[in-house]
């Protein structure tokens, strides 16, 4: 069966096409060096050299749902959702620099992807035998992050000695590295966009030390809270079967942080988060 040649484009049809993408790729570039200029007055409002990690993972995950929920066309949310991450991460290390610190007692491949995919190549990775190590060097350095991978059942295994293949959690109570006042905490779990075949799948926890003003990461826990928790003042009253709900709550959001507001719900939220954190917290 034959099948009829198709004609090739006018040469003049693919310089323009040519042309045009050449075109889009300056605008991105110059798109990027102008968000860097941003971020040179974010670090001069913020002083964030002084404080630590920038890492923000409440904004952080609003910003990569938005991502997901407006893209469209041919090209796969993988790279898209792939190519923000390292926009966000690299900016982010230009505010503050810090280095991902990773528990391969599982082996180092699945955690190098998840580094990678998630805070770039700019980032410097360090990878460490045991999930404890990891917390300890984290309790050691100005801003750094730590990422494992947590097994509950592995949390319960007994000691099977320290090579390879040992998951977190076993042998060793690594939680308890996260015990005390200005001790590494979880703050995030990665992904933040979660769906079959994710090229960096592999669930991990992230863990920091606690900002240096506690009243930023109640803040910032908050945030967290408006993000993800469904069951809140604003949209009780705004009602999630709006068209553009999303769209709503996040502008009422930014109005409210213009106006020193408190969103209702997640802040009471919070509140109870904090007061169970206060009574579980050892007495000194």
């Amino acid at each position: 069966m034959r099948f009829p040649k198709r004609a090739a484009p006018p040469m003049e049809d693919l310089a323009a096409l040519r042309a045009e993408i050449d075109r889009i790729d300056a605008e991105m570039h110059a798109l990027l060096i102008q968000r860097g200029g941003i971020i040179d007055r974010l670090i001069a409002v913020k002083g964030t050299s002084a404080s630590g990690s920038a890492f923000r993972p409440g904004r952080e995950a609003a910003m990569m749902r938005r991502v997901a929920e407006r893209h469209r066309g041919l090209l796969p949310l993988d790279t898209v959702e792939g190519i923000w991450r390292v926009i966000i991460a690299t900016f982010t290390y230009v505010q503050a620099p810090f280095s991902v610190h990773a528990d391969i007692s599982a082996g180092d491949p699945a955690m190098r992807d998840s580094a990678r995919f998630h805070f770039g190549f700019t980032v410097p990775y360090r990878p460490h035998p045991t999930c404890a190590a990891v917390i300890e060097a984290v309790a050691a350095s100005r801003g750094d992050l730590g990422i494992f991978r947590f097994d509950p059942r592995a949390a319960q295994a007994p000691a099977t000695g320290t090579g390879p293949g040992r998951g977190p959690g076993k042998g060793e109570a690594w939680w308890e590295g996260l015990i005390g006042e200005g001790r590494p905490k979880v703050i995030a779990r990665l992904p933040f966009i979660e769906r079959p075949a994710h090229p960096a799948g592999t669930p991990v926890f992230v863990v920091a030390k606690p900002l240096d003003d506690p009243a930023a990461a109640h803040v910032e826990a908050c945030l967290a809270l408006i993000a993800t928790v469904e069951d809140t003042n604003l949209l009780h009253r705004g009602g999630v079967g709006q068209t553009a709900w999303r769209e709503a709550a996040e502008s009422l959001h930014d109005a409210f942080v213009a106006q020193n507001l408190s969103p209702g719900g997640a802040a009471d939220l919070l509140a109870m988060t904090l007061f169970v954190d206060a009574i579980e917290a050892p007495t000194p």
